[in-house]
């Protein structure tokens, strides 16, 4: 299967001393090898984030 189930978590969070927030989302491991960075909603910051993927 080319396609993979990733977790993202919160960049800003832990800086912040709130708890992160983490989504699960798939990607093409084939076509994007690059890990994922996607602009998230963190409920403990009430604001948009950027989220990483975590292995």
């Amino acid at each position: 299967m080319p396609r993979e189930i990733v977790t993202i978590e919160c960049t800003e969070a832990r800086k912040e001393g709130v708890p992160p927030t983490r989504y699960q989302t798939s990607r093409n491991k084939k076509l994007q090898t690059e890990k994922i960075e996607m602009m998230k909603y963190n409920k403990f910051l009430r604001r948009h984030t950027l989220h990483k993927e975590i292995k």
